[in-house]
């Protein structure tokens, strides 16, 4: 009852910007945390920004002031705004939600299905 689509990867010079979206469907009543996580090649996926539905933020030390997590509620849908990228930054990026919604007890988390970043030259 509940997806999550995700678009914006793509394949970027370093330095360049992305913006990433994760547009949540379904009977959703409410959408409290939202996280971004990210898979490079042969790694642990790692989180990288989070927000809550009181949009406090975090970020992994390696995106600070480099990436901006925010939300829509009234569109149910959020965002990772990815600046300055880096090689580094080359990964499957994941948005995981947690949605209370019809026909679910109890609020639970969702995943996107990835989307593919590639920062190179």
């Amino acid at each position: 009852q509940v997806q999550l689509v995700e678009s914006g990867g793509g394949l970027v010079q370093p330095g360049g910007s992305l913006r990433l979206s994760c547009v949540a469907s379904g009977s959703i009543f409410i959408i409290y945390v939202v996280n971004w996580y990210r898979q490079a090649a042969g790694k642990q996926r790692e989180l990288v920004a989070s927000i809550t539905s009181a949009d406090a933020t975090t970020y992994t030390d390696s995106v600070k002031g480099r990436f901006t997590i925010s939300r829509d509620n009234a569109k149910n849908t959020a965002y990772l705004q990815m600046n300055s990228l880096k090689p580094e930054d080359t990964a499957v990026y994941y948005c995981n939600v947690q949605v209370s919604a019809a026909a679910i007890s109890s609020a639970r988390f969702y995943w996107g299905q990835g989307t593919q970043v590639t920062v190179a030259s």
